[in-house]
């Protein structure tokens, strides 16, 4: 069973649906007491960093989230926005993220020349850098679909799973001990985001 965080700010249907398509049972959920029973935990996102970071510290979420993650250390994927709310911080707010893991949530910034758009939006190819169960048996260059504005650098390269490139460098996918993100989105992301969340269900 895989437990959706529903803290008002993620592409929740979109993620049960993939999960009910490759025969993997999830339910979409705010009560805390669900969330302290879950086996897995995937927390979704897709708007503003403190506006998400403000929802979780008052709702009570923070302290469950914390717990679930760093005392019974049970899996959690956290996709976009909730890949960003894993670091530190971010350069888009003034809220300190989860801080799971050592890294920064920063701006896309680009001179006018080089035409590149910000946010990043569309399909883009993902280059493994340090294995993981998360992406075992991915494609050599898979392609998954994105749309960010901002971007996490790990601080420990041995955090970064999958690395992208526009314009820069970047990491895709993180993980370190039983936490996990990628910043693209997995469930539209079809084979590539079905195999992806196959793993995830494995772990």
């Amino acid at each position: 069973m895989i437990t959706i965080v529903d803290y008002g700010m993620g592409n929740l249907g979109s993620v049960f649906n993939m999960f009910k398509k490759i025969g993997v049972t999830s339910k979409i959920t705010s009560n805390l007491n669900d969330i302290k029973a879950a086996e897995k935990i995937l927390l979704p996102g897709v708007g503003a960093y403190d506006n998400a970071m403000k929802r979780i510290n008052e709702s009570g979420l923070r302290e469950v989230l914390d717990y679930k993650a760093l005392e019974e250390r049970v899996p959690v994927l956290g996709i976009c926005l909730g890949m960003q709310l894993l670091t530190l911080g971010s350069e888009e707010g003034k809220e300190k993220g989860l801080g799971w893991i050592k890294a920064h949530t920063k701006k896309f910034q680009f001179d006018k020349a080089t035409k590149l758009k910000v946010p990043h939006m569309g399909w883009n190819r993902v280059f493994n850098a340090m294995p993981s169960k998360l992406t075992s048996n991915l494609p050599d260059e898979s392609r998954f679909y994105f749309v960010h504005s901002y971007y996490v650098e790990v601080e420990n390269q041995e955090d970064s799973i999958l690395k992208t490139t526009h314009g820069i460098e970047f990491d895709s996918a993180i993980h370190r001990d039983n936490i996990y993100g990628a910043q693209f989105h997995p469930e539209k992301s079809h084979k590539f985001g079905m195999k992806l969340f196959d793993n995830f269900a494995k772990l």
